[in-house]
């Protein structure tokens, strides 16, 4: 077996982001009223300062596979199915790529990031709960 070179992350992002289509704010916003699933994947520090999507589904980066994983132990009540239209939220749009690539080999072939994060979510003037 061959071992392939090492990729920096700016490589590894564009690699896995060219396996699904990314959403912008606008997208994120109106998947979530069609029934998506926002999932906030930031630490507790920056959801303290910065506030919450009302409606998102937290869950910190390191517990993801786990409780999205439709046949998981400990699956969300959310994690109903492959099928489910996952937005993955992280504060710029970085680890939500890697995340939903992880959710992807999980098979939750919908699961995509939202383009700048947070950040572009809340820039966009869409609603957020101040903790």
């Amino acid at each position: 077996m061959a071992v392939s070179a090492p990729v920096g992350i700016d490589e590894l992002l564009e690699r896995v982001r060219s396996g699904y289509t990314r959403v912008d704010a606008q997208e994120a916003y109106e998947a979530s009223r069609a029934g998506a699933l926002l999932v906030d994947i930031r630490y507790q520090a920056l959801r303290e300062r910065d506030g919450l999507i009302p409606g998102a589904l937290v869950v910190e980066r390191n517990e993801l596979e786990w409780r999205l994983d439709p046949q998981g132990s400990h699956r969300a009540a959310e994690a109903t199915g492959h099928d489910l239209r996952v937005v993955v939220i992280c504060n710029e749009g970085y680890a939500s790529s890697l995340a939903a690539a992880s959710l992807h080999a999980l098979g939750l072939h919908r699961a995509t990031d939202l383009a700048g994060g947070f950040q572009a979510w809340r820039a966009a003037g869409f609603p957020v709960a101040l903790p």
